[in-house]
């Protein structure tokens, strides 16, 4: 993707039952009896002029088998500091997408990434804080700090909150879901949240029963899969376990569309 960086920061595959704990688990093991398999991928983009995360993985709310550290870690990898990402953009608010805005490693909240801007839906965010009462305490907390504490950026439901990225909402996955665009010279990315959360997602055309609206995710998940074969984008895939990063290089009318695997 010439001098453009962009790399799935993967945090683990993880097996998630009712209680909604994240316990981890090796990428070939089956989940947990009566549980899900998902696999978390943050997706750092590096230009050169931003440092730009789409989603901040688990963060350390989901139980003993996650930590902040994992995400730093992993960023350190590529040579990036919590103090060098300049924005964070997200696909939607549910936990496991934006939990790693703040931690608590050393006993009291802090943002993970101090210098960053956070673009959000504006109307997402006013409706998770209307609903505040309805989660845990420690999610609470955790969204009164960032509230409090984070250089907020709300997004109207079609923006372009950076030169590069764009965002679009989609709804499907939660009301205010948004696809995420980034567009500089050859490479161009599209992050579409659990709308495409994985590459089992492609060539099927399913309406998904825990979406708030299933039959919108269906129509939406086709058009975005057709949009980026045809527009040569490069899908990230936040839940995939293998290639996170991938292209749909052809089409087949009886097979549907083959994988070109990038990251």
């Amino acid at each position: 993707m010439s001098d453009i960086k962009a790399v799935a920061l993967y945090e683990g595959t993880f097996s998630i039952g009712t209680d909604k704990i994240f316990r981890r688990i090796a990428k070939d093991d089956p989940p947990h009896k009566r549980s899900l398999k998902l696999s978390i991928n943050p997706f750092l983009i590096d230009d050169g002029e931003h440092k730009i995360l789409f989603d901040t993985g688990l963060g350390d709310l989901h139980g003993g088998d996650t930590t902040i550290e994992t995400i730093l870690t992993n960023l350190e990898n590529e040579s990036v500091s919590d103090y060098e990402i300049t924005d964070i953009v997200l696909s939607h608010l549910h936990f496991d997408h934006f939990g790693g805005l703040a931690n608590r490693e050393n006993g009291y909240w802090e943002l993970t990434f101090p210098k960053a801007k956070i673009h959000v839906s504006e109307k997402g965010w006013k409706k998770l804080y209307a609903l505040l009462d309805k989660h845990m305490e420690e999610q609470q907390d955790f969204i009164h700090f960032v509230d409090s504490h984070g250089d907020i950026n709300f997004l109207s439901p079609d923006d372009k909150p950076l030169k590069y990225v764009s965002t679009e909402l989609i709804g499907g996955h939660t009301e205010f879901h948004q696809a995420l665009f980034y567009e500089n010279k050859s490479t161009k990315l599209l992050m579409a949240g659990d709308v495409i959360g994985t590459k089992g997602s492609i060539n099927r055309s399913y309406a998904a029963k825990f979406d708030y609206n299933p039959k919108e995710g269906m129509q939406q998940r086709n058009r975005l899969q057709k949009l980026a074969h045809d527009e040569n984008f490069a899908i990230m895939a936040y839940h995939e376990t293998y290639h996170p990063i991938f292209k749909l290089a052809d089409y087949d009318e009886k097979k549907g569309y083959k994988f070109q695997n990038i990251g």
